[in-house]
């Protein structure tokens, strides 16, 4: 039939190759300050270098690209209000398990469809665990997924492209799991579609304190309880990255085509840029060289183009035509409807106390994991996994919440 979600392989040609050789061959490095904390300053000179030596000489693109292949991707049309028709790339694994309950993950930046690979042969379903049928697409302006050349792509785009994306694969109701702009997204469809979406599970939490015009238990408990340490760690940590490492965010937030230059025509800037996040928001992740330029290697070759991913942080805060719904305050606001699970991890970037958390939805359920950071399902699939058992396997809170597929 027309329009039908189709098999799609990763092939990028030869001659886009070629041509990352030759930038590479001629960077310019800028100098470094001399010091024993090289990475207060940003990536390393000398990191970048070595990347950069084996991403031009040593890395092999054919490899990663075969090993990403081997997941089950397509593509299919999907028609968004006002946009039109985008090709959009997305991860479909089914699970054997008939009644396997529907899993729409989203990704962020700067992360992207890869983040699923480790979580898949978790989400299957054996030995008394629930079964997911995972469905990771790359987002629009993201890996493999077509670009957006107009203004107005707001986070309700976004929204209505993956809800649109599942009711194409036959998951009228389904249930969501993301983080960083996942978060949002999956805020979003929250929001948006909640006959639809039946349960979220999230592992950033952006949030603010209760209220007690709005949250009179909450905030008569915050107000009353001292912290405990782990949440004055949360908040060093949340105050670290707001203090150094938010200057990407505002530069992105307000003018992405400037830094776009950068991202288009330099891959080793593009490497530089990435690098650092992937370093300093993760619990000491050991990357290996592989993963790194993987992970890079997918927005350098992406269809859009690596300046496009940026733009989402600027169309959030500026949406067109102007709408409430789907701005960040909104999103950190009290949606009902949907069940909401809460992922904790130490390193992330918002590190935020369950109490907050609390305030934003009908939260059902919330784990406190002693390790791990911002890519928590790429850090630790484990943890996530577990917890998306636990909360919607035989004891759990959403235990059958999706009529007809309730994981067994």
């Amino acid at each position: 039939m027309a329009n039908e979600p189709h098999p799609y392989k990763i092939s990028v040609p030869q001659e886009a190759l070629d041509e990352l050789k030759q930038r590479l061959s001629f960077t310019k490095f800028p100098s470094q300050l001399r010091g024993d904390r090289p990475w207060d300053f940003g990536a390393p000179v000398a990191d970048v270098k070595r990347l950069t030596n084996y991403w031009k000489d040593g890395f092999d693109w054919r490899k990663a690209e075969a090993k990403l292949n081997e997941l089950p991707q397509y593509k299919v049309k999907i028609a968004v209000d006002d946009i039109g028709e985008l090709d959009l790339h997305f991860v479909h694994q089914p699970s054997p398990v008939k009644n396997a309950i529907p899993l729409l993950f989203s990704h962020g930046w700067p992360g992207s469809f890869v983040e699923i690979t480790k979580l898949l042969p978790l989400l299957k379903g054996s030995d008394g665990v629930p079964a997911f049928h995972v469905v990771a697409p790359s987002l629009p302006n993201f890996g493999f997924s077509d670009g957006i050349e107009q203004r107005g792509f707001t986070l309700t785009k976004y929204a209505e492209t993956l809800h649109k994306l599942m009711l194409k694969l036959g998951y009228d109701k389904y249930v969501t799991q993301g983080g960083d702009w996942g978060f949002s997204i999956t805020r979003c469809i929250d929001l948006l579609y909640p006959d639809h979406c039946m349960a979220s599970h999230i592992n950033m939490v952006l949030a603010k304190p209760p209220e007690f015009s709005k949250n009179p238990l909450l905030a008569l408990q915050h107000a009353m309880l001292p912290y405990s340490q782990r949440e004055k760690d949360g908040f060093k940590r949340s105050e670290w990255f707001d203090q150094e490492g938010y200057g990407y965010n505002l530069l992105q937030s307000t003018k992405p085509q400037t830094i776009g230059f950068a991202l288009a025509d330099s891959p080793v800037a593009l490497l530089a840029w990435i690098f650092e996040k992937l370093h300093d928001w993760t619990d000491s992740y050991p990357w290996t060289d592989d993963e790194l330029l993987t992970w890079i290697s997918i927005y350098w070759f992406s269809t859009a183009g690596p300046e496009a991913s940026a733009r989402i942080y600027y169309e959030s805060i500026h949406p067109e035509p102007f709408s409430s719904v789907g701005t960040r305050n909104r999103l950190r606001d009290y949606i009902p409807h949907v069940k909401l699970g809460v992922a904790h991890f130490p390193r992330e970037i918002s590190v935020l106390p369950k109490t907050w958390a609390a305030t934003i939805a009908p939260v059902v359920y919330q784990s406190e994991h002693d390790y791990g950071g911002h890519f928590a399902a790429w850090e630790h699939p484990e943890l996530i996994a577990d917890d998306l058992r636990k909360m919607f396997g035989k004891s759990g809170p959403c235990y059958g919440i999706v009529k007809g597929r309730d994981g067994y």
